[in-house]
C-alpha cells in the first residue's frame, strides 16, 4: 500500500538523466584514437579505471577530472608526458560532455510531478558544483525539489547530516538511485530505506554488491514504477 507524506531523496546522474553513457562514448573515441600497438582495449580499460579511481579520491568528479584521467592514461601507456597537441585532442573528444542538452530518462518529469503532489522531494548529487548545477538547470527539474544538495562524495556521514538538517524520520525516508556504492549502501547504513533502479551504463566505479535479502531496499526496473509504491 502506498503511504503519502514520505521523503524521497533522488540521485541525479543516470537516475534522472543520461550521464555515464556519454563518458563511455568518449572513452571509445579515446581508445580508437590511441590505437595502442600492443594492448587490447580491455587491458587499457583496467589501467584507466585505476587512474580514474585514484583521481576521484584525490580530485573529485566531473569532466575536468575525467580529462585529466585520459591524459594520465596516455602518459602511463607511452611512458612520457602528453604533448600539448595530444591534450587538445583529448579536450576535443570530450566537448560533448560540456556542450550538450540533458536527455531525461523516460517518464522522469511526469513521475516527479506526480510524486511531488504527495511527498517531499529532495535532490542529492555528487560532483563538481558548477557542472552539476548546469545539468540541473538544463534539465528544468529543479522546480520539483524542495532542496538541492551538491556534495563532493556521497558517504554515510552525508546522509546522516542530511537527516539532521531536515529533521527526517528515517523510516519514512527513501534514497532513490542507480549506484549501489553511492546511493543505496550509505543510505541504508544511515538508517534510511532505498530504491535501487539500475542503469545499464552505471559507471564501473559505482558498482557494489547489495544484500539480496535486505527488506529495506526496493528494487525497480524503470523510474515510473515508483508510482506503484509511492
Amino acid at each position: 500500500m502506498r503511504r503519502d507524506g514520505q521523503v524521497l531523496i533522488f540521485d541525479a546522474d543516470d537516475t534522472l538523466w543520461e550521464n555515464n553513457v556519454l563518458f563511455e562514448r568518449v572513452i571509445e573515441d579515446f581508445f580508437e584514437w590511441l590505437a595502442h600497438p600492443t594492448l587490447a582495449r580491455p587491458q587499457i580499460r583496467v589501467i584507466l579505471n585505476d587512474i580514474e579511481r585514484a583521481n576521484a579520491a584525490a580530485h573529485g568528479y566531473g569532466s575536468k577530472v575525467f580529462l585529466r584521467s585520459l591524459a594520465e592514461c596516455l602518459e602511463s601507456l607511452y611512458e612520457r608526458p602528453a604533448t600539448e597537441a595530444e591534450r587538445r585532442h583529448i579536450d576535443g573528444l570530450a566537448n560533448r560532455l560540456v556542450a550538450r542538452e540533458i536527455e531525461l530518462l523516460p517518464g522522469v518529469a511526469e513521475t516527479l510531478a506526480d510524486l511531488g503532489a504527495r511527498h517531499r522531494l529532495l535532490l542529492l548529487t555528487k560532483g563538481d558544483p558548477t557542472e552539476q548545477q548546469r545539468k540541473l538547470d538544463a534539465s528544468q527539474l529543479a522546480r520539483f525539489f524542495g532542496n538541492v544538495h551538491i556534495v563532493p562524495e556521497k558517504e554515510v556521514e552525508v546522509y546522516q547530516r542530511l537527516a539532521r538538517e531536515h529533521t527526517l524520520e528515517l523510516a519514512a525516508t527513501w534514497m532513490i538511485g542507480n549506484s549501489p556504492k553511492s546511493d543505496i549502501t550509505p543510505a541504508r547504513q544511515a538508517g534510511m530505506n532505498a530504491v535501487f533502479i539500475p542503469h545499464e551504463h552505471t559507471w564501473v566505479l559505482e558498482h557494489a554488491e547489495l544484500d539480496p535479502h535486505d527488506s529495506g531496499v526496493l528494487r525497480l526496473t524503470r523510474f515510473p514504477e515508483l508510482l506503484n509504491h509511492f
